[in-house]
């Protein structure tokens, strides 16, 4: 008989824990007892999975000593307060928030891009059982660039990341719901979770900046970059912009390339590329989409590849995926994938 994992996910009935249980039961992950876990708002709900449906219960209730996995899908504030908990009762976590990414002894882990970070992890001594999954936009970003930094090397990248509304939970995609049948029917869009109007509308910060300017989650995508990388030298200048579309992150991404690379051998190397899915018609009804390509879909899709004109080793690519699914709940999944192929 196959091993089996006792499973509790935290967040279980938010957008990002909900994709993760339909996950584990697509891809077969070996799952034992499960326990889904929430605040005490939500706790009493059913979750299904084997067949099953299994109560909601209060996170802060929960003996941690009956998983042996736990996934955090949560705020900071969460992971702060119950992964130590976890830990210390012998769990191995998987962390969806930043709470731990800049931690030297915790792996940030995309498994299509650094899967060496967890080699031999589950056998290393004085290890502390975290593993974080970046951000969502960092996520889609590298499994589309990996391919070309591996061939020619990654000086440089720009990029504008045009982000969902579901990256702030199902209270962002209410607030878009709610503001568009508001403004379709000629009353006004009441503001709650937004700083102003999402409907119809694009916003360029969300949340108050850092004494440099970029706001936090700019940061982040720099930090997560280098450390995934092992690339301390490479730049990054993100921007991000808050987009009225309820799934899937849209990038408009610029590279400078450690040499030369031409805009046949990049499509090559992105046709191979694990994860990615590349459209490189230049018909305009066939770039790819966040609404009519990523929603709802695991690949990272790419198109609108080609040269850049202003610099000699530059490449413009656009790349969209679904900031729940690849962006969070899959890359969760695949790691755990990783850790059982590694012993667990």
């Amino acid at each position: 008989m196959s091993k089996t994992f006792n499973v509790a996910v935290v967040g279980a009935t938010g957008l990002v824990g909900e994709a993760l249980v339909s996950f584990l039961e697509e891809r077969d992950f070996p799952v034992g007892d499960f326990f889904p876990l929430a605040s005490m708002r939500t706790a009493g709900k059913k979750v299904a999975l084997g067949g099953k449906y299994h109560t909601v219960k209060d996170v802060a209730d929960f003996d941690f000593s009956q998983a042996d996995i736990v996934v955090f899908c949560a705020s900071d504030e969460v992971s702060a307060e119950y992964v130590p908990r976890a830990t210390a009762a012998g769990c191995m976590v998987v962390d969806t928030s930043a709470q731990f990414v800049d931690d030297d002894d915790v792996p940030l882990v995309i498994p299509e891009v650094n899967p060496q970070a967890i080699t031999g992890y589950v056998h290393r001594k004085g290890r502390r059982n975290i593993i974080s999954s970046p951000d969502s936009s960092t996520i889609q970003m590298l499994v589309a660039l990996k391919p070309i930094y591996d061939v020619v090397g990654i000086e440089r990248i720009n990029v504008v990341s045009y982000q969902a509304v579901t990256a702030s939970g199902k209270s962002g995609m209410d607030e878009l719901a709610s503001q568009t049948i508001a403004l379709l029917n000629m009353q006004d869009a009441k503001r709650k979770m937004f700083p102003q109007q999402i409907a119809f509308n694009v916003l360029p910060q969300v949340t108050v900046a850092e004494e440099n300017g970029y706001l936090s989650c700019e940061m982040e995508m720099l930090r997560a970059t280098q450390k995934i990388l092992a690339d301390g030298d490479i730049f990054i200048n993100p921007t991000t912009v808050q987009a009225p579309v309820f799934f899937g992150h849209s990038q408009a991404v610029h590279v400078e390339t450690g040499a030369k690379l031409g805009v046949d051998e990049a499509r090559d190397l992105l046709r191979q590329a694990p994860g990615v899915e590349l459209l490189d018609d230049d018909e305009p009804g066939n770039s790819p989409t966040a609404v009519t390509h990523a929603a709802g879909e695991d690949a990272v899709f790419v198109g609108r590849v080609r040269e850049d004109i202003s610099h000699p080793c530059g490449l413009n690519l656009w790349v969209v995926a679904d900031n729940v699914r690849k962006g969070a709940a899959l890359n969760c999944v695949q790691i755990l994938e990783l850790l059982v192929k590694e012993g667990l």
